[in-house]
């Protein structure tokens, strides 16, 4: 697949705007509806779906279904991430008004991580083409512990994460408003949200430990990695908004997305040495999977609404009083000289 560097450019160019608009559009803090974060989904489902119909018709019919496998794959484990993302946002108690702040840039870390996990990953197989057998192995592993751990949440108040930032890094046990950092008595403090920001970073890195792997599993052109990965990220805020209160309807989810990854670990396995799974083939497997895995959960709970994850009786982190917002000072303070009278 021969790939312009202006396209890599122009494609870039394309993601930094999007995300410059939804930034625009999110500049004041308030809480995202349904309508709203359903409207959004749209918008970015729309994009990437989008792209890779340029994509089928720019370079034919096989990197076209080799993308979409990629998004497909990614899209449905960035669900498993959001579900991950109610849960420590309701343990935290994270206003609800502020989880757009985190989330932004929370993706924005997770496109400059897996971008460098990308190439990354991309050198590793070029230089090296037994990777391929580590890789598969991996996704084999990784999705019969997901099968046998299906019905296991995660649990923030274990996190390593969060003991080892209040550790090393000063801070105050009050949310600021959507302030990360605060100065306060001449001491800058991070806050509450930047803990829950820096966890959900580890926690995409966790996530793209196994989906990186796994797309390269139905294509080794970076640019298709790359590409069906970021159109799948830039969706997750929306996501996150529209179903973090369906978490308890998902029942079989992690099924589906366990057989996923065990299916294309086989797939990699095969490609290294025995036999080409057509990319047609690969495709419809991963899109009938997902799709029984969500028709069966759904059914399963028909009749079930929204409801938000439970939230622990005493949250690790408040809200700020106005006595203590008020007390705030500059982050950011000018040094110079003070002139003595002559």
């Amino acid at each position: 697949m021969d790939v312009p560097f202006w396209l890599w450019l122009a494609v870039l160019g394309v993601i930094v705007a999007m995300l410059a608009v939804d930034l625009f559009a999110h500049r004041r803090a308030h809480v995202i509806g349904v309508r709203e974060a359903a409207a959004w989904s749209a918008v970015w489902v729309a994009l990437g779906v989008g792209f890779g119909a340029w994509v089928w018709a720019a370079y034919g019919a096989e990197y076209g279904q080799q993308y979409y496998a990629g998004y497909l794959i990614e899209k449905s484990l960035a669900v498993d991430n959001v579900f991950v993302w109610a849960i420590v946002f309701t343990f935290f108690a994270v206003p609800r008004e502020y989880q757009h702040r985190v989330l932004f840039y929370g993706v924005l870390g997770a496109l400059v991580l897996r971008g460098a996990f990308i190439a990354g990953g991309a050198a590793l197989i070029e230089n090296f083409s037994w990777v391929l057998y580590l890789f598969a192995a991996f996704l084999l592993v990784t999705g019969w512990r997901m099968l046998r751990q299906r019905d296991e949440h995660v649990d923030p108040s274990r996190s390593r994460t969060l003991r080892l930032f209040r550790r090393l890094v000063p801070m105050t046990d009050a949310y600021h408003g959507q302030r990360f950092l605060v100065r306060r008595g001449g001491v800058l403090l991070a806050t509450p949200l930047l803990a829950v920001l820096v966890l959900v970073e580890v926690t995409d890195v966790v996530f793209a430990v196994d989906s990186i792997p796994a797309i390269f599993a139905v294509t080794d052109e970076p640019f298709l990695v790359f590409t069906a990965n970021a159109f799948a990220i830039l969706g997750l805020r929306a996501m996150y908004f529209l179903l973090a209160d369906l978490i308890h309807r998902f029942v079989y989810l992690k099924t589906g997305l366990a057989l996923v990854l065990m299916w294309v670990g086989v797939k990699m396995l095969l490609k290294v040495d025995l036999f080409y799974v057509p990319t047609t083939v690969s495709l419809a497997v991963i899109t009938t999977i997902l799709a029984v895995s969500v028709w069966a959960s759904l059914r399963a709970t028909r009749g079930q609404g929204r409801r938000a994850v439970e939230a622990p009786a005493e949250p690790p982190f408040r809200t700020a009083t106005e006595e203590e917002l008020a007390a705030v000072e500059p982050l950011w303070r000018r040094r110079g000289r003070a002139r003595t009278p002559a």
